[in-house]
């Protein structure tokens, strides 16, 4: 502030004087933040920083008395809009408030703009993965219910991460967190993080955040509840006369004995090779298949003949004569 009282709002905010009401809310919200007494606990001079631009943000926002401010400069307030001259007093109750972001939108609405939901979010460390953001209930003028400082967000897992576990660096209010998500999660599993939920200014009080794990379909393996199972395709010959054959894990490759003359449909067991649960591995079940070529060789087409000449049963006789009525 000048000698004078004037205080130039523009240089408060730091923008140019020709800046629009957007940029003026976005530089009043970065700045906001960074004095915000939550953040500077016990530091005088932060709140007094933080009062003079809400006063700046209150008069700039307001086309009627930017103009007034720019037509009058220190005398705005006396010109055209009653007041007793001066400055705008501000004062702020920080406990009436449930997070940062509500304080933001109350002034926001006070000050005449737009209010906005901008809720709690994430500023990286998701390739790809995040989605959605923090909410939770804010809190409100008065003796109202015990505020919810609670907050929730979904991270979307790869197949591979679900089975292995993995490690996610989240930026929650502005703070890095690393999350560890255990081997083995499920679709729809909840992870908590005590006290990295909303913030409730000038009381200390902070709610838990609650990652809600999405699992995203793999072309092979299907978890059904805590048993993985897969499709395993197998040739013509391979279900006829059985034998041994190399079959994926995710652990890797596999060898499996397929039994002779094995219907279709049934399954076969591999212990401890499915998926990670609290008291060890689980099984893997691989459903049988048959898997045609799309056009058959020369010679397979020949032994396929021998075969039809050679075959000692009627597939459909007991068939035909169970479906008459």
């Amino acid at each position: 502030m000048s000698a004078n009282g004037y205080r130039d709002y523009f240089k408060v905010l730091g923008v140019e004087r020709s800046a629009d009401a957007e940029g003026i809310k976005r530089s009043f919200r970065k700045l906001a933040r960074q004095y915000h007494p939550d953040v500077n606990p016990d530091d005088a001079s932060a709140e007094a920083k933080f009062k003079e631009i809400s006063e700046a943000y209150e008069v700039l926002s307001d086309p009627e008395k930017r103009r007034r401010y720019e037509q009058f400069g220190q005398y705005w307030s006396q010109m055209g809009g009653g007041g007793s001259g001066g400055a705008p007093g501000f004062d702020v109750d920080f406990g009436r408030y449930g997070n940062f972001d509500d304080f933001i939108n109350d002034l926001l609405g006070r000050f005449g703009g737009q209010v906005g939901n901008p809720g709690f979010g994430f500023s990286g460390g998701f390739p790809g993965n995040f989605s959605g953001g923090f909410g939770g209930p804010g809190g409100g003028a008065g003796p109202a219910a015990p505020i919810n400082l609670d907050a929730e967000a979904t991270i979307n897992l790869s197949f591979a991460d679900a089975f292995r576990g993995c490690e996610r660096t989240l930026a929650v209010n502005e703070e890095r967190v690393q999350v560890r998500v255990p081997a083995g999660v499920k679709n729809g599993s909840r992870l908590r993080l005590k006290g990295k939920g909303n913030l409730q200014p000038g009381t200390g009080r902070r709610g838990d955040l609650y990652l809600n794990l999405k699992l995203q379909e793999h072309p092979i393996w299907k978890l059904e509840g805590d048993q993985l199972r897969a499709d395993l395709p197998l040739s013509l010959d391979e279900l006829a006369l059985g034998g041994e054959v190399r079959v994926a894990t995710p652990d890797g490759e596999a060898t499996v004995q397929v039994p002779a003359g094995v219907a279709l449909g049934r399954s076969l067991r591999l212990k401890g090779k499915g998926w990670p649960l609290k008291e060890g591995r689980g099984d893997l079940l691989l459903s049988l298949s048959l898997k045609l070529p799309e056009r058959f060789s020369e010679g397979e087409t020949e032994l396929l003949e021998k075969l039809r000449l050679a075959r000692s049963i009627d597939p459909r006789a007991e068939w035909i004569n169970s479906a008459k009525l």
